[in-house]
């Protein structure tokens, strides 16, 4: 009996995936060490434009994206878990998440780099963590907006199935609530670092008025060549960014995409089911499942402890009456903390600033509200059907996922040379063709989003939409656009606030020496932060801030309570 049981002997997929564990664990502590170097402001490092630069240039680069992904997922899970779970909670949480979407990313280059320089001086620590800390805030806000819309949305005859069982708060929330959000917020992180890849130049090529910081990075590498106009060197960056976008598809978000799929919501089996060669790689190695084994129990064991969330302000359990004078109460002190940051606002820029300035502000946000709206409408007609016929098709999507994720990873500021030369080349005016600029690194918001959407959309009632011979306009109306429809307004959100932040880098566009402006909002805040005024800068935030709130407010929020009240899968 014993001698028929055959040892478990390692084989070439353990081998394989050692070494490219190994290999991971080398490269990240090359380039960990790299960034506690000394560093001497007054004489920094030049970046090379040598194509021999770019492997290391690119690791430094990778490592700070993968550090803002990991504190993004925190942040995620943290703040959109508090925000849907609390209903006084979420009064401030969701406006102050339109706030930090608005404000671009020199915003908060503008007063965190000294923050970070100040707090680790004589290290390169301090500025490494202001560029990590400027992505980090280009990808938290749509993983934020993803994982709190999922939580919303959870069916309610399984939430009620789960309470029937008696699960606690902490069961539901790891058993019912985490799993249902992440098809959603897997493709939503691919997006986010979709996102980051368009900031790169700017987080890595710091300038804030006499503070001029690059780091090593493909963004500063970039940053670099446009400044020398050196087309070779460009060349060489899209082909490191290429390489650098591909090991994240192929070793991230494949795994990711197929591990996911066995969270959907389906009552019938999925007929295509996704597939990774790294996931099947680590999963058929002797030594990883052995690991997997090790730990999955007592991952259960945590997951499934009987644990209550902690009480929170706005639970439902109040009484009638002291629940409208708690939320009378906490109105108060929000107003109060408001009005108490306006008020140091205007002390702080009252002494430079005149009704001039803010009507400037004012007129400039505008016209960047004109841009956005139009160019919003413009890339939904487009992509959320295509994202449809794509989600709904898992061959398809299998097969288009790697494509769109290059393309939404590829940085669009690499196509602004291009875009300056037509311009000037043919004398068209840049306050009507830069602004296409503005979408083209978040109008895949849209599409990731509705593609997510499609993708969760249950089987059972697609094959009970075709049972009933639901065809043509009435299977758009009544089936599949209710059914993305809170996918999309997501995807929309998180769009138009990066078409507002994008608007800091396509509203001013150079060359060398050729510079181009198109006016806006965006186009002031750059003048303002090149030129380190920081009451205009605080004031273009503030009208940018004040814009993006109230179109929130006024229109994706009614959006998303439609959504949540009239197209919940139940």
């Amino acid at each position: 009996m014993l001698s028929s049981v055959r040892p478990r002997v390692a084989g070439w997929q353990d081998a394989l995936a050692i070494a490219v564990v190994l290999t991971a664990i080398v490269l990240l502590g090359a380039g960990a060490r790299e960034m506690f170097a000394p560093l001497d402001y007054a004489r920094p490092g030049a970046i090379s434009l040598a194509p021999t630069a770019l492997p290391l240039y690119t690791l430094r680069t990778l490592l700070r994206m993968l550090a803002a992904l990991v504190v993004s997922s925190v942040f995620t899970f943290i703040y959109a878990t508090a925000a849907a779970k609390s209903r006084r909670a979420e009064l401030v949480l969701i406006p102050l998440l339109d706030v930090l979407q608005s404000v671009p990313v020199l915003g908060y280059l503008s007063f965190t780099v000294v923050f970070f320089v100040s707090a680790f001086p004589g290290s390169e620590l301090g500025p490494e963590l202001a560029a990590i800390f400027a992505i980090f805030t280009s990808q938290a806000w749509n993983m934020a907006f993803s994982f709190y819309q999922s939580l919303r949305m959870v069916p309610r005859d399984l939430d009620e199935a789960s309470r029937s069982f008696r699960s606690s708060a902490w069961q539901r929330f790891w058993h019912l609530e985490v799993p249902f959000a992440i098809p959603g917020l897997v493709w939503n992180i691919m997006m986010s670092v979709s996102g980051g890849w368009f900031f790169v130049v700017a987080s890595e090529a710091i300038t804030v008025g006499n503070v001029q910081i690059a780091l090593p990075g493909v963004g500063s590498y970039v940053a670099r060549a446009i400044e020398e106009r050196d087309l070779g060197a460009v060349g060489w960056a899209i082909v490191a960014m290429s390489a650098a976008i591909v090991l994240y598809d192929q070793l991230l978000f494949r795994p990711l995409v197929a591990w996911s799929e066995r969270f959907r919501f389906e009552q019938t089996a999925a007929q295509v089911v996704p597939r990774s060669w790294a996931g099947m790689l680590f999963g058929r190695s002797r030594l990883f499942q052995a690991l997997h084994a090790h730990l999955a129990p007592r991952l259960q064991r945590v997951a499934g402890a009987r644990l209550e969330w902690p009480s929170l302000p706005g639970r439902r359990s109040l009484a009638p009456f002291p629940r409208r004078l708690g939320d009378g109460l906490w109105l108060l002190v929000i107003a109060v903390v408001v009005g108490y940051l306006v008020w140091e606002f205007w002390r702080f820029a009252r002494a430079s600033l005149t009704w001039d300035d803010v009507g400037v502000a004012v007129a400039s946000g505008a016209l960047t509200l004109a841009r956005v709206v139009l160019l919003v409408a413009l890339a939904s007609i487009i992509w959320v059907p295509i994202g449809i016929a794509i989600g709904l098709r898992p061959r398809l999507t299998a097969i288009i996922q790697p494509m769109a994720q290059f393309l939404a990873a590829f940085p669009a500021n690499l196509l602004f040379p291009l875009a300056v030369y037509l311009i000037v080349r043919f004398g068209l005016a840049p306050a009507v063709w830069l602004s296409p600029l503005m979408i083209l690194g978040t109008q895949w918001y849209i599409l990731f989003n509705v593609i997510a959407g499609a993708s969760a959309f249950p089987s059972d009632l697609r094959e009970a939409a075709a049972s009933f011979r639901v065809r043509s306009l009435r299977w758009w109306t009544n089936v599949i656009l209710p059914g993305v429809f809170p996918y999309f307004v997501t995807g929309a959100i998180t769009a138009s606030g990066g078409a507002w932040n994008a608007s800091i880098v396509s509203e001013v566009v150079s060359w060398g020496t050729t510079r181009l402006d198109a006016g806006g909002l965006g186009a002031y805040i750059t003048r303002m932060t090149e030129a380190g005024d920081y009451p205009r800068i605080a004031l273009g935030v503030a009208v940018m801030s004040a814009i993006v709130v109230a179109m929130n407010r006024l229109l994706w929020r009614p959006l998303y309570a439609f959504a949540e009240r009239r197209t919940r899968l139940e």
